[in-house]
């Protein structure tokens, strides 16, 4: 099998598997946190509030690499943060 198509057939599994790792939350459950979100990031991408507000009404990190959260009262993790900390858990 070339690579490319072991490539694919590997993406194709993991977009099968998203569903269950990841769920949609509706808008109506952090949607009163947008103007506190807002604020937060204001100066910066504020089209980010949805995941800002979201991590505030759920009390979690933001995992990211976008510097625009830093310094907004959540706690961030980066991937390399991430792959620390899942390597010590084995």
């Amino acid at each position: 099998m070339p690579p490319d198509a072991i490539h694919q057939l590997v993406e194709q599994e993991a977009l099968e598997k998203l569903p269950k790792l990841v769920a949609p939350v509706p808008h109506d459950v952090y949607a009163d946190l947008e103007p506190e979100a807002r604020r937060r990031l204001a100066g910066r991408d504020e089209v980010d509030w949805p995941f800002l507000a979201l991590a505030l009404q759920l009390d979690c990190p933001i995992w990211t690499e976008d510097h625009d959260f830093f310094g907004s009262g959540v706690a961030t993790w980066t991937t390399d943060q991430i792959e620390i900390y899942l390597a010590s858990a084995l």
